[in-house]
């Protein structure tokens, strides 16, 4: 096996690779437009949340999008190799450097608005502690999503225990916090054992996002050095098939 032909199945298999994955992606987004008891759908009901989120709430389009863009990325990529088609591998690089170009471009707008997001999120956070004293232990929806989150990150709240006070659990339960908010789990958790300071989910999330940072960098380095590397070979077996064409 030439060069030549090394490129081509490396081409092949690493876009059947991003086939597999945009149909996976696909499956992923259709799943959260058609699941009406997904997080995102629970975000959707609560009250003062900022408007800015009503886009958030957009994902399932995003990841269908994302999913159908990637198919046709994986198609044009192992088609192209294969049946060595000139317009197949152009229409890949073409495609490709659209999204490497989009991808940088939402890194600097991620950059230079990073203050704006901030505010969004503390504006999300008064949202959330609002949504908690309303509904927890009344909506089953809202009670079992914090209960799930907050047992899996070992957190209390959106910001700490405080955010219990005057929801419909705390009333219901005699000043009651959630298990979640006391060091020990065997005794009520009311004000003798509740930890004030223990780590609200928001800032365990966003402590989880620092400590991984790096790998978090690491992995989009890591797919702008693949989408490079695909581009050039999409390139030299265009000019490889063109050269033996003439």
């Amino acid at each position: 096996m030439g060069c030549f032909g090394f490129l081509k199945v490396m081409m092949f298999a690493f876009n059947g690779i991003i086939f597999l994955a945009g149909a996976a992606i696909l499956g992923v987004g259709i799943w959260v437009k058609v699941d009406s008891g997904s997080i995102l759908s629970i975000i959707g009901k609560m009250d003062n949340a900022p408007k800015e989120f009503n886009q958030v709430l957009n994902v399932g389009y995003l990841l269908i999008a994302l999913g159908l863009l990637l198919l046709i990325i994986g198609f044009l990529g192992c088609c192209g190799a294969v049946k060595e088609s000139k317009c197949m591998l152009l229409l890949f690089f073409i495609i490709v450097l659209l999204v490497f170009i989009a991808e940088v471009a939402g890194a600097v707008v991620i950059l230079v608005f990073r203050p704006l997001a901030d505010e969004l999120l503390e504006k999300f956070g008064t949202a959330a502690v609002q949504n908690i004293k309303k509904d927890y232990g009344k909506n089953p929806d809202i009670t079992g999503l914090w209960n799930s989150t907050m047992t899996t990150l070992k957190c209390c709240g959106f910001k700490n225990a405080e955010d219990f006070e005057g929801s419909p659990y705390y009333k219901d339960h005699n000043g009651q916090y959630p298990s979640q908010c006391c060091s020990s789990t065997i005794q009520p958790c009311n004000n003798a054992t509740v930890d004030m300071g223990n780590t609200g989910c928001f800032q365990k999330i966003k402590q989880l996002i620092d400590d991984n940072t790096v790998v978090i960098v690491g992995v989009a380095l890591g797919i702008a050095a693949l989408e490079l590397c695909a581009m050039a070979v999409s390139m030299i077996l265009f000019c490889g098939i063109k050269s033996r064409g003439d």
